[in-house]
């Protein structure tokens, strides 16, 4: 695992625990596995998927209901970033405040980190 002893590597506001909670009440799935990928604009994209069984290498956090795995290659492109949930007129979707991100594209669901 990589980051601090004790601390974990992402924290949900309580909008996005209460949301992660009701998606997987609906899809009955264990939690949503985070993840990282090559694409977009700016090199890298987040991934969210369904999990139906927790890999032992996943970092999992707990709170308020919620379940979220963090996939092993994600843990130093996610450590110290919080996870909201926001709705407006327009859109609702989950929000990365991610520290490690140095750029991201206009669409904000494309991004790019400092060289590790």
């Amino acid at each position: 695992m990589f980051g601090i002893p004790g601390k974990q590597a992402v924290t949900l506001t309580p909008a996005a625990a209460k949301q992660v909670a009701k998606l997987m009440a609906k899809q009955d799935a264990k939690g949503l596995r985070i993840g990282v990928k090559k694409g977009g604009c700016a090199g890298m994209e987040y991934t969210m998927d369904y999990v139906s069984e927790i890999d032992p290498n996943d970092e999992v956090i707990e709170q308020d209901g919620a379940r979220v795995m963090i996939a092993p290659m994600a843990q130093m492109f996610l450590f110290g970033t919080e996870i909201d949930y926001r709705t407006s007129l327009l859109e609702s979707g989950f929000h990365f405040n991610n520290p490690n991100v140095v750029e991201a594209c206009g669409c904000g669901e494309s991004i790019k980190f400092a060289d590790m």
